[in-house]
């Protein structure tokens, strides 16, 4: 094979392989845009359910499309497109309704026209409090290898969905509550780790959140590091990861 050959045939390779990627990368902007987005958890408000450092896939299509499924928000269209609504329980990504960018995550607890009222640590919804038993404690173990038991309790939510809560204080401040009514259009939605949220409980820092701002339904968590370890430390993993978390769906 002559050189001239073999340098047509190194550029043809060259070629192929920049269209593959390129194809890659406008298929992964497609899925993330479309069906998945990865999300990571910064912060406590949702534990035992979610811990800080778990990584998780969130469903774009399961409640329909709003501008905030798309990355910036572009004003294109008000509302939902092919809206459905989420069940009560369900762990939701939404833009949080005081600035409509920063993301947070939640369970969906009330639904439009509902009436919620925490007394006493009970949730109760339209009147009626909802069943909480005490189980197991829940074991916080913080970066520098120290353990701190925490009181886990099980919720039922009257649909049927049961999930673990914490209660770290006795009467705190989210505790008692006035009675929410959520708006049509609206939902409610609070963390697992009770005394340790910020959530629709508190009007004016979240509040009623607007079905528009719904970004998608949280489905797996792929993978989980432990606190204040660094991602990218790879050599690290085999201690630092939660391997018995990865590949767990979210309930």
């Amino acid at each position: 094979m002559s050189v001239e050959a073999e340098e047509t045939q190194d550029k043809s390779g060259f070629k192929d392989t920049i269209r593959v990627v390129i194809h890659a990368l406008i298929l992964a902007l497609l899925v993330r845009i479309f069906l998945f987005q990865p999300f990571n958890i910064p912060s406590g408000s949702m534990i035992p359910t979610l811990l800080v450092g778990d990584y998780l896939f969130v469903s774009k299509y399961s409640y329909g499309y709003s501008r905030y499924s798309f990355p910036f928000g572009p004003n294109l269209f008000s509302g939902r497109i092919w809206a459905k609504e989420p069940n009560r329980g369900d762990v939701v990504v939404f833009k949080l309704p005081r600035d409509n960018e920063t993301d947070y995550i939640k369970r969906v607890i009330g639904l439009p026209g509902d009436e919620i009222q925490m007394i006493h640590g009970v949730l109760h919804i339209n009147g009626e409090a909802v069943k909480k038993e005490r189980v197991d404690d829940f074991v916080m173990r913080d970066s520098g290898g120290g353990e701190r038991q925490l009181a886990r309790y099980m919720e039922t939510l009257p649909n049927g969905v049961t999930y673990p809560v914490l209660d770290l204080v006795n009467e705190g401040i989210g505790d008692n509550t006035e009675v929410y009514k959520v708006p049509e259009g609206h939902f409610f939605m609070m963390g697992d780790n009770r005394d340790n949220s910020t959530d629709s409980r508190f009007l004016s820092e979240v509040g009623y959140v607007p079905f528009e701002n719904l970004v998608g339904h949280a489905q797996i968590i792929f993978f989980s590091i432990d606190e204040g370890a660094s991602f990218w430390q790879i050599w690290k993993w085999p201690a630092d990861v939660r391997w018995s978390r990865i590949l767990q769906r979210v309930h």
